[in-house]
């Protein structure tokens, strides 16, 4: 790999980096998703290359959503429910929030820069090019890599994410651009969650590396995330396949075990309380299992502001999925709720919007399903493991 020819580097933008791979011209513009200035060194780049093929930092779903805003009106919540991407997809909006409420004290449209590069590429004839891997198998390739606390700890910063009401200015986002101050972040990122930033820094470096070394043509311009810029130009030469990068791993053994050792536990305890104990004590355990087990899980339906038979399909479903591997109370309780506020075409519609702020998460009819779905399961699941607990303790 060797720096393309000076003539033309010199002309551009300064976080535009010329390469030169096997006799192509390929240049990677580092951008921010939220500045006014990445959208200006599209252009000027793409202008100023005229380049056969435009690269962008985007996969289907992503470009999807970006290049039609209304996409989120026909979103049923019902086929997410029964498809068990609850938590993806709040996942995904809860990290699109935070760009959001960047843009919006910025007064820029998220993915600006790369709705420039698509408008670029459509101009110029050039062939667009969807670097990125799909956001789903990002998600679950990262979720298979991290342990159960883990897990907690990064949807707790999520969430926490969302209560923080700091102002940033156009000077900070243009800083984060700089590589020395982008170096210290991931740094920081690799120190407290390594397993993350495999996943969604390192291997998307690879990923979108190769993918650009595979755009037809002679001269390339690829619009990327300045956080992506040193590992792409690090891992461009290398010419991987990309095959084990798209393959979402088996779930781990423990979990698997666990899901079905758990309740054969719970049971287990119940019948031999019940041959050591008497009825009266079985029935005393099944009550307090009853009553902890419903009761978390109706109070997490709660906590998520959901309707009141949702709070009581919490309540009664949540004992008896707990003993099931194949259904959780929070999807029942999700299902109840859907069914008596099922999300109009305005909620769907205002969902852009809500999502910029904790209060819309809570508000809004379709993340409210979502959220009584994880805060449901969240409360069944620690009164499984306090029930189970006490049970045990009064069994022997």
């Amino acid at each position: 790999m060797i720096e393309a020819g000076t003539s033309a580097a010199e002309a551009l933008p300064s976080t535009v980096h010329a390469l030169e791979i096997e006799g192509r011209q390929i240049y990677l513009v580092g951008t921010a998703h939220v500045s006014h200035s990445s959208v200006d060194d599209v252009h000027t780049t793409i202008e100023i290359v005229s380049p056969d093929t435009v690269c962008v930092e985007l996969c289907q779903p992503r470009y999807e959503s970006l290049t039609n805003p209304d996409s989120w009106n026909s979103l049923d919540i019902l086929k997410v429910l029964r498809e068990g991407k609850v938590y993806l997809l709040l996942s995904s909006l809860i990290m699109a929030s935070f760009q959001r409420r960047i843009a919006k004290q910025l007064g820029i449209q998220p993915g600006a820069e790369m709705l420039a590069a698509i408008e670029d590429a459509e101009k110029e004839g050039a062939e667009l090019v969807l670097a990125d891997r799909r956001i789903d198998i990002t998600l679950k390739r990262t979720g298979a890599r991290l342990g159960f606390w883990t897990k907690i700890k990064v949807f707790s910063q999520l969430l926490g994410g969302l209560l923080m009401d700091e102002e940033i200015d156009a000077a900070q986002v243009e800083e984060l651009k700089q590589e020395e101050r982008l170096a210290d972040a991931l740094q920081l990122l690799a120190t407290e969650l390594p397993q993350a930033k495999e996943t969604l820094i390192d291997e998307r470096d690879r990923y979108l590396a190769q993918r650009i070394r595979d755009a037809p043509g002679k001269k390339v311009v690829a619009v990327v995330g300045a956080g992506h810029i040193e590992g792409i130009r690090r891992e461009i030469t290398k010419n991987e396949p990309l095959d084990d990068l798209e393959r979402v791993p088996e779930p781990r053994l423990l979990p698997r075990v666990l899901k079905w050792a758990i309740p054969i536990a719970i049971v287990g305890l119940l019948v031999y309380g019940f041959v050591s104990g008497g009825a009266t004590r079985s029935r005393e355990s099944i009550l307090l299992w009853v009553l902890i087990n419903g009761g978390l899980s109706a109070a997490g339906s709660a906590a998520a502001l959901g309707h009141p038979l949702t709070i009581l399909a919490s309540f009664l479903a949540a004992p008896l999925t707990s003993l099931n591997p194949f259904i959780a109370a929070g999807w029942v309780a999700g299902l109840v709720q859907a069914w008596v506020k099922k999300p109009t075409v305005q909620d769907l519609e205002n969902l852009p919007d809500a999502i910029t702020s904790l209060s819309g998460f809570w508000h809004n009819p379709l993340t409210r399903v979502l959220l009584v779905v994880v805060l449901a399961n969240l409360g069944s699941m620690i009164g499984t493991f306090l029930a189970g607990t006490l049970i045990a303790a009064r069994t022997f």
